[in-house]
């Protein structure tokens, strides 16, 4: 008798090890795959406590963005041992970058990766990265986006109306697209633009004496179309995944602005994380970035041969060519030094000289 009531304690206590141990079953997977995978064991994974993460961008799965945004899913679900759990939303699944972000502030989107453009009527110095030429290379660009004081100085202070700046990503340099070449200021002159519904973008369009009308992106297929508008501006991925060359007989490699992505989280939900998962999740927008920068270098040459192939002719702006169209759009940089911030733009600039080679 006593043998068998020893025996039945002993199991009762080995039960409730078992039980004390596991915790709930995300917890358990999680503290599993940390000890699996090698990777780091995180107070969160050690609690079996996860976070889960709805992560926003509006663009195809093929892309580099979305390639990038599943290399940073990887690495921060591999390095907290499964406490952090990323669905990614491509295609704005969730609504448009504007809705978006303004569930980032109330938290009821965890993360999201949205275009500066978009974001300038929240936080108006993000408009900065919209200025003409304001990037004279790639070296300068991304000298200056992962400079720690330039991206301070622009992300750090969104943290007042309920966002968490992480880095920058990218869909690249812009180039235009008409049915005529565009080589001179004067080419631009009576022709009607395609643009995002920045003010910035528009005033960029009539200093060079064109005709700028905002469309939605997912329209703007149909406007070159059916001649409501006879070009735009973007860059080559989205010219070549939304097939612009379709309907339109020019593209101009003019490099001559920059459209960048802001990774951003919702500054509510990212005060709940502890401070090793906030590290986790630095450290793993550090490396995707890149590799997303690499990827849409790496395919540029490809879309350009698409965009051949197709009958749309391709000319690249010459030296001369691109100092000329920036004399003439460089008042849009004064016309928003107050929007921007003086001190704000003034160091910018001091910041991209220092990277441009």
């Amino acid at each position: 008798m006593k043998k068998r009531l020893l025996a039945l304690s002993m199991a009762v206590v080995m039960a409730f090890g078992l039980t004390a141990c596991g915790g709930s079953g995300s917890g358990n997977a999680g503290t599993t795959t940390a000890a699996a995978g090698g990777s780091e064991t995180t107070a969160a994974a050690a609690s079996g406590k996860t976070y889960k993460i709805k992560l926003h961008h509006d663009l195809a799965e093929d892309s580099s963005q979305h390639e990038g945004l599943v290399k940073l899913k990887d690495l921060v679900e591999e390095k907290s041992g499964g406490a952090v759990q990323i669905q990614i939303f491509p295609n704005n699944t969730l609504g448009s970058d504007e809705e978006v972000a303004e569930m980032l502030q109330t938290g009821s989107v965890e993360a999201a990766l949205i275009p500066t453009a978009k974001l300038s009527g929240f936080y108006a110095p993000l408009q900065l990265l919209d200025l003409p030429f304001v990037f004279p290379n790639r070296d300068a660009c991304y000298g200056a986006l992962d400079d720690a004081e330039f991206k301070s100085m622009l992300l750090d202070p969104m943290g007042d109306i309920g966002f968490k700046g992480i880095n920058f990503w990218e869909s690249g340099f812009k180039q235009f697209t008409a049915n005529k070449p565009l080589h001179t200021p004067d080419d631009f002159k009576g022709v009607n633009f395609r643009t995002m519904s920045s003010p910035l973008i528009l005033d960029q369009f009539k200093a060079l004496g064109a005709n700028p009308t905002p469309i939605d992106f997912g329209e703007t297929y149909n406007a070159l179309q059916n001649g409501t508008v006879d070009g735009e501006e973007n860059p080559l991925v989205s010219i070549v995944s939304m097939k612009f060359y379709e309907v339109q007989k020019n593209c101009t490699i003019s490099n001559h602005a920059y459209l960048a992505y802001a990774l951003l989280f919702s500054k509510s939900f990212w005060d709940t994380l502890p401070e090793d998962i906030q590290k986790i999740i630095d450290d793993a927008a550090t490396e995707a970035v890149q590799e997303e920068r690499q990827m849409t270098v790496d395919r540029e040459a490809g879309y350009i041969e698409t965009i051949k192939a197709s009958g749309c002719e391709v000319n690249e702006l010459t030296a001369d060519e691109i100092a000329a169209l920036t004399e003439v759009m460089k008042p849009v940089h004064e016309k928003y030094r107050d929007v921007i911030g003086s001190d704000t733009l003034d160091k910018a600039y001091e910041i991209i000289d220092k990277y441009n080679k």
